[in-house]
């Protein structure tokens, strides 16, 4: 199976589970998520869904076990959505990529400006 298939499977995933948690999840544990990232594997039985979310590791793993407990209804829309002869089995795993990026901004903020000599 060629990896623009599964790219393009990955992606309509990514949207279907978006829409589905935005529109329909009715769970108070998922607050506000986004769905970074599909990655899929090349036979198209599994995939890991990274998720990012606003809050502190707390809040990060109640939406973690939101989303968890919610998987047989995600992919029973997926079911009805795309067209698959199987839908995945989902892993959602937190991303960390947003904090990080964070991280590294806030690190490159507090070096100094150069002078006018071009020496720190």
């Amino acid at each position: 199976m060629s990896s623009r298939r599964s790219e393009r499977v990955a992606e309509a995933v990514r949207e279907v589970i978006a829409e589905v948690i935005a529109r329909e999840l009715k769970d108070p544990r998922v607050g506000m998520v986004t769905i970074t990232r599909v990655d899929m594997s090349p036979d198209l039985r599994h995939a890991r869904v990274h998720f990012s979310c606003l809050g502190d590791a707390a809040a990060r793993e109640r939406c973690a076990q939101g989303l968890r407990s919610a998987t047989r209804f995600i992919r029973a829309q997926m079911l009805r959505r795309l067209d698959l002869r199987v839908a995945p089995d989902l892993a959602f795993l937190p991303d960390a990529s947003l904090e990080a990026a964070a991280r590294m901004n806030a690190l490159l903020r507090q070096i100094p400006p150069p002078d006018e000599t071009g020496e720190r």
